[in-house]
């Protein structure tokens, strides 16, 4: 469905499954594309979850990815196809190490590690969920966030939405004043539409999710906001681990906070928990931050 504007709901999603489905080039390459709308820059969670891709494609479908590690290096070309190309680093008995590189013009943009594991059995614990959240249905949606800032509606209003994204604080485009330092940005996530079954897939969903609200944990610490009167930023690194098994497609709550900020940079952690209070992964990334005038 659409809202008049842009894709929604299972639209977006279809439009978000036909950007993940990368075409295969050789035994190791792929080729992928942007969506036909989107921002200046190609967004990080896009490449990183299309660099899962290409991996993944070349592991056995019985090992399940656990952990990334990427590198923002290039700002991408949307308008651009990315080439990935992937390197077998390892297959050993339990686990496997792809290495995959996207590339613009013949120069990376990004590149990552990613490695695979066979199913095992082993200790199992985790820290407790935060309980003072409230429900996904009980928070506002985007669309009740942006009715309340027309002016910053932007890019939201041409770009097909395949997430359905609920703030349970002040998001950080609201305007300069409007949002009280919290040191928690905690957001309510899900893909708006069905996935297919494939675990890959949903692993891959999560990655692209991933990178939409992490960094803006550091300007929640301050109190301070995206674009005019606030701070541009850019992811410079990401990192993933996946705990156990999940659906991209049902509600989790992503917990982030930021343990530092100096240099023009800020560090910026996260944790996400389904609605029982399971944690299905958690995130770190680093980012670039610079002060903008009004």
């Amino acid at each position: 469905m659409s809202d008049g504007r842009v894709a929604v709901g299972q639209a977006a999603v279809d439009q978000l499954l036909e950007v993940l489905d990368l075409d295969p080039t050789g035994e190791m390459t792929f080729r992928g594309m942007s969506p036909p709308v989107g921002p200046q820059r190609v967004y990080g969670g896009q490449v990183a979850g299309q660099a899962l891709v290409a991996a993944g494609r070349t592991v056995d479908p019985e090992r399940f990815v656990h952990s990334l590690h990427g590198y923002f290096v290039r700002p991408g070309d949307p308008v651009e196809p990315i080439a990935y190309e992937v390197e077998n680093v390892r297959d050993g008995r339990s686990f496997s190490v792809r290495r995959a590189v996207a590339l613009q013009h013949d120069k990376p943009i990004f590149f990552m590690s990613a490695s695979f594991q066979r199913a095992e059995e082993g200790l199992d614990h985790q820290v407790t969920a935060p309980l003072d959240v409230p429900m996904p249905q009980d928070v506002p949606t985007m669309t009740d966030r942006l009715s309340r800032y027309p002016e910053r509606l932007g890019i939201w209003g041409q770009i097909p939405r395949p997430i359905d994204v609920r703030y349970v604080g002040e998001p950080g485009w609201v305007r300069p004043g409007d949002r009280p330092a919290d040191p928690h940005q905690r957001v309510w996530m899900r893909i708006d539409g069905k996935l297919p079954d494939d675990p890959l897939l949903h692993a891959c969903a999560l990655t692209y999710a991933s990178d939409l609200t992490l960094l803006d944990s550091v300007l929640s610490a301050h109190g301070e906001v995206w674009g005019p009167g606030g701070l541009v930023g850019a992811s410079l690194d990401h990192a993933l681990w996946f705990h156990r098994p999940f659906r991209a497609d049902e509600w989790f709550l992503y917990d982030c906070l930021s343990p530092s900020a100096s240099g023009a940079r800020g560090l910026a952690t996260g944790r996400m928990f389904t609605t029982d209070g399971q944690q299905i992964a958690s995130a770190v990334q680093e980012g670039l931050l610079r002060r903008v005038g009004a």
